[in-house]
């Protein structure tokens, strides 16, 4: 969410994605059950998130013949900040565990049909990943039993074959379970008077320093390269924002709402930026990238 879409890191720290609890081991990305689908099944072109382009179905040049990627140490400054902000939220595992497993990546034919199916579960993982989050709030019975309710069908998606995977339209099921997660969003953000509504804006580059932001619907907003230092995003929804770039040293971001780890490792940060207590700062906030 709000990063775009890349290989992750075999062999490195899978991305927090904890929002301050636990999400649950099949919503994060397990490297090591995987089958490096993420280094080899997107495309990818040359520029601010990669240093070089891949078609779609090839390994990535750093790939290793272990299914590790050979310098997810060095990701960042030798140009992969792509690389490093991508999450599968589990769907990796899932797909080569359960859905393809005994899964041979160099057989061409299977890389093929696996390719269709992983984009398909990755979507599904990260609605649930929003759904068990909204779950953490405190949210009123019925509403907590509509996300549970939620969170038990999509999960059954993803336990479908892959040929039904093929044909499921993601577009609809975000579509079934966006209204529940605003519906948990307004509830949560109810204390805050007067909120500021930036749903999709383009903030690109915005002066936002020290800003109010409590409570801000920034769901789908661009901060590209925003200056945030400073801001009060205590509550703000900031899902599906894009931080690449975004300056948020000294930011309040405790209780932000689902804030992912890739929208952290994308933006920058330094000691002085608030997280919650379970929310690991990125490694790259306080020494050089």
């Amino acid at each position: 969410m709000g990063a775009p879409a890349g290989p992750h890191r075999p062999g490195g720290r899978p991305l927090s994605t904890d929002q301050g609890t636990d999400q649950g081991t099949d919503l994060r990305a397990d490297c090591s059950r995987c089958a490096a689908l993420c280094c080899v099944v997107p495309a990818f072109s040359r520029g601010a998130d990669f240093a070089i382009s891949k078609r779609a179905e090839t390994p990535c040049p750093n790939l290793a013949a272990d299914d590790r990627c050979g310098v997810h140490d060095r990701l960042r400054p030798l140009g992969f900040p792509g690389c490093v902000v991508y999450d599968c939220f589990g769907a990796g595992q899932h797909t080569t565990q359960v859905l393809f497993p005994g899964l041979d990546r160099r057989d061409a034919g299977q890389l093929h049909q696996v390719a269709t199916v992983f984009p398909v579960v990755r979507a599904l993982h990260e609605l649930r990943w929003l759904l068990t989050a909204a779950r953490t709030l405190d949210l009123p019975a019925d509403l907590q039993a509509e996300l549970a309710d939620a969170d038990e069908r999509v999960a059954a998606l993803t336990r479908r074959t892959p040929e039904e995977l093929r044909g499921l339209s993601v577009d609809a099921e975000r579509a079934a379970v966006n209204p529940l997660l605003t519906r948990a969003s307004t509830h949560a953000r109810r204390s805050v008077r007067r909120p500021r509504d930036l749903r999709g804006a383009d903030l690109a580059g915005a002066t936002l320093a020290g800003a109010d932001l409590r409570g801000a619907s920034l769901r789908g907003a661009v901060l590209l390269g925003a200056d945030l230092r400073g801001a009060d995003l205590r509550l703000a929804d900031v899902t599906g924002a894009d931080t690449r770039g975004a300056d948020l040293s000294g930011a309040d971001l405790r209780g932000t709402l689902f804030l992912t780890g890739a929208q952290l490792e994308a933006a920058r940060g330094d000691a002085a930026t608030r997280l919650g207590s379970d929310v690991v700062r990125p490694a790259h906030w306080v020494r050089p990238a």
